[in-house]
């Protein structure tokens, strides 16, 4: 979109105001809003960012707000007309993208991967599951603690005073797929896909995951990697504030709901040169090219460290349970569910090869997690990380149906927060490459996520009160 565009947009929609949306560290959209009359001067000069502290300062760098007109959109949620522009936040002095401004990082990883000369574009699709509630109630403090949530299409948690007199309630089924009245949240949706394609985000299809209480998935298309980091937020957003509007509530994390499916955000990744798909080899295991092995290699070799960025709550573990159907183990394998790295089995054509990282979670910050995956699968290209000869696979069959000892030979995802922290202070390197990720940068991000496992070891939880409190 060039500027003669964009005033356009503004004139056939009467808009007045302008929403300048950035991210911050953890993964949430901040944002200022000003009249329209100030359009020609943001564009110009920007916006400072004055005693921020949601994007860490990196030296003596002078943050400001720089709108990329391509992410243009009008604002359908709101009553009335709001130009919504996404931003990267730029270092004043060296007008470069600042060092702690994570939409900043994926553009630097994209333009080092075009640097490389192996591949000049990486498209991905950002898989997102999340439930929605009809409610959602939780609180902290020094006397007590407790959440509850409910769902009118579980019988175990309907709302309080709810008469399923239509019997459209469910109990102790697999809720994958399931057709409407029972999928409740249908409409919701549906409106949310509708608002995505406004905001040219374009959905190969949407349905009812196997959580019985409102969990939903969204698929996207494949997009360009920054664009498809502004997605996932994107989704996020018109997801909560949709939901909203008809009284019930969204959550992405991870676990929300003890001994039920978790929400996972899968990562399918392809690389591309002058518009042919480098992962595709007709003829070789699962029609995978050797690039694509090198970059799975890269992914799996990697994978403990990663984690600090693809899963980087604490709650993200309580997803990856040694007990459970997810990806625990590192390994690959041609349509194999419990594989931190799957080929999709629908993924077949030159144009559709595919690989699909299934770590992830929405927990993570998009611009970080996803150029932390290029990184790790460009070190696997460029050191030729060969999966098969370090043991990664590829594995088609249950491993949970192996001997014990074959299980645990196999190398695992952490098993906490704590855990993916220490590993990438072990194993950084890869993310320096190109000056994608800093050093310092990576230490604040550290010790920010140190402070939120601290947080919850120090705190009783409600369930040692059953454990232990008459003891």
């Amino acid at each position: 979109m060039d500027i003669q565009e964009l005033k356009m947009l503004i004139e056939e929609n009467d808009v007045r105001t302008i929403d300048l949306k950035y991210c911050g560290l953890l993964g949430q959209w901040y944002h200022i809003t000003m009249p329209i009359k100030r359009l020609d001067h943001i564009l110009k000069y920007g916006v400072c960012l004055d005693n921020n502290q949601q994007i860490p300062t990196i030296g003596n760098e002078e943050l400001v707000l720089i709108p990329d007109i391509d992410t243009a959109s009008i604002d359908e949620t709101q009553d009335v007309p709001i130009l919504t522009i996404l931003c990267s936040i730029h270092d004043g002095k060296s007008c470069i993208g600042a060092k702690g401004d994570p939409r900043s990082i994926a553009v630097r990883a994209r333009e080092y991967l075009v640097a490389t000369g192996i591949a000049d574009e990486i498209c991905w699709i950002p898989e997102m599951k999340f439930y929605i509630f009809d409610e959602a109630n939780f609180y902290n403090s020094k006397f007590s603690s407790a959440y509850q949530f409910t769902s009118t299409e579980n019988k175990y948690c309907l709302p309080e005073g709810y008469d399923d007199g239509i019997a459209t309630s469910n109990q102790d089924i697999n809720g994958r797929n399931i057709n409407t009245p029972f999928d409740s949240n249908f409409v919701i949706r549906q409106e949310i896909v509708d608002n995505l394609e406004n905001n040219k985000v374009e959905i190969r299809y949407h349905n009812h995951e196997e959580g019985l209480t409102g969990q939903q998935r969204i698929m996207p298309e494949l997009m360009p990697l920054v664009k498809a980091a502004d997605s996932v937020l994107l989704i996020k957003d018109i997801a909560r504030q949709l939901a909203s509007e008809y009284g019930a509530s969204v959550t992405f994390m991870p676990k929300p709901i003890y001994n039920e499916p978790g929400n996972g955000l899968h990562f399918h990744v392809q690389l591309r040169q002058n518009g042919e798909n480098l992962f595709y080899e007709k003829g070789r295991y699962a029609d995978l090219s050797h690039i694509a092995l090198y970059f799975i290699g890269g992914i799996l070799h990697h994978g403990r460290s990663l984690a600090a960025f693809t899963n980087p709550s604490t709650n993200s573990y309580k997803r990856l349970l040694q007990d459970s159907n997810e990806p625990v183990k590192l390994f690959y394998g041609f349509a194999n569910r419990e594989a931190a790295v799957s080929v999709p089995k629908d993924a077949y054509t030159p144009e559709e090869k595919r690989i699909e990282i299934k770590i992830g979670d929405a927990s993570s910050n998009p611009y970080l997690a996803m150029s932390a995956i290029l990184m790790a699968g460009l070190d696997g290209i460029k050191n030729q990380i060969h999966p098969n000869e370090l043991g990664y696979g590829p594995y088609e069959d249950d491993i949970r149906s192996w001997p014990k000892a074959m299980q645990d030979a196999l190398k695992a995802m952490p098993t906490s927060l704590e855990e993916a922290l220490v590993a990438l202070k072990q194993d950084f390197q890869y993310l320096l490459a190109g000056d994608v990720f800093s050093k310092e940068f990576i230490n604040i991000w550290i010790e920010q996520k140190m402070s939120e496992v601290d947080a919850i070891n120090h705190r009783p939880h409600p369930y040692e009160m059953s454990l232990y409190y008459n003891l």
